[in-house]
């Protein structure tokens, strides 16, 4: 394998072409700052271009992760504002059905009125009158500020604009090494790897030096970690994401309990995108995709959405979160932050 050692230096390289890494290239082009993004397959085709597509208002964290909520909040704001072509703003409704615990709802309501997200409650009826496909069961929600994200749309027009404020933005290439001196990152070895495509320099692999190397390959963050010597400790969680044809939804819909399977309907178009399991798994690529979790999720979205029953998935897809946590390892998926480490 030929190895070509470049000139090629940047004050960033961002490793990992997904939202985070897009929205770090965009960010610091805009500052003026030198940065290359590397990701090995398309963009977006990790995490990001696999996930159900909410937007968060931060009233699903409010109680759990007050912090995290808050984030949310400006979060919401400016992404309606600057890239409304990528958001479907749906608003949303946390749902109470019969048999969920009223007082759950109430310490929602009242910790999203803590960290400042607008939340209004409405009876079953009068969500019926907006939402008329609705179950009869349902007997009270709270209208909060979320919405639907298209996340291919949002990734690519994200790189479009690190792109034009100067930023280099390279898909099909993968990172082989990372080169460090001492307890710095100093760069990284990458491969074109396109079908039948070659490095830009001609050979098989180039040499970008940098001043910082971000790692934002999210669930796969640990592999990337470990050709530097460090132990990120990843606990990946898969889940399944179901597409069904259904036409007329205009909220998202999220179940108002402790966080679960298949509590989350969220409006695309003419289908609705339903979530989602939480599995742990030791290989961000390499994982069962099981039956009962498209069954289940199912099954839980239509005690909200009845005419969910009966029809069968358009397509069904997994995506894995990059979840980590280092300090407890038996904690439950659900309840590790969704923050940035």
């Amino acid at each position: 394998m030929t190895v070509t050692v470049t000139d090629a230096e940047t004050d960033v390289l961002v490793i990992g072409g997904g939202g985070t890494g897009v929205g770090i290239a965009r960010d610091l082009a805009m500052r003026g700052v030198s940065v290359t993004l590397v990701e090995r397959n398309g963009l977006g085709q990790g995490t990001s271009g696999r996930s159900h597509g909410l937007l968060h208002s931060g009233a699903r964290y409010a109680e759990s992760d007050p912090e995290g909520a808050r984030e949310c909040v400006p979060e919401n704001r400016i992404l309606k504002d600057i890239a409304g072509e990528c958001i479907r703003d749906s608003g949303g409704y946390f749902v109470q059905v019969a048999g969920d615990d009223p007082a759950y709802f109430d310490e929602k309501l009242e910790a999203c009125r803590k960290v400042g997200i607008d939340a209004e409650v409405r009876s079953g009826d009068a969500a019926r009158r907006t939402v008329p496909a609705l179950s009869a069961a349902v007997e009270r929600v709270m209208e909060v500020p979320d919405g639907s994200i298209y996340p291919s749309r949002l990734v690519a027009a994200t790189a479009a604009s690190a792109h034009a404020c100067g930023a280099t933005i390279r898909p099909h290439v993968g990172v082989t090494d990372i080169h460090t001196d001492g307890d710095r990152v100093t760069g990284a070895t990458i491969e074109d790897t396109s079908v039948g495509g070659t490095s830009a320099s001609g050979g098989n692999e180039e040499r970008i030096d940098a001043e910082h190397v971000v790692n934002a390959t999210g669930a796969w963050a640990g592999r990337l970690g470990e050709l530097a010597g460090l132990d990120i400790e990843m606990q990946p969680a898969k889940g399944v994401m179901v597409a069904i044809d259904v036409d007329g939804l205009d909220r998202v819909l999220n179940r108002c309990r402790e966080p679960d399977d298949g509590d989350i309907v969220i409006p695309h178009e003419d289908q609705v995108v339903l979530g989602t399991t939480s599995v742990p798994v030791n290989d961000p690529e390499a994982y069962d995709r099981a039956d009962w979790e498209v069954e289940r999720v199912i099954e839980e979205c239509a005690s909200m959405l009845p005419n969910l029953r009966g029809r069968d998935p358009a397509r069904t897809y997994w995506g894995v979160r990059p979840l980590y946590e280092p300090n407890d390892a038996e904690r439950e998926q659900r309840g590790i932050s969704r923050g940035f480490f």
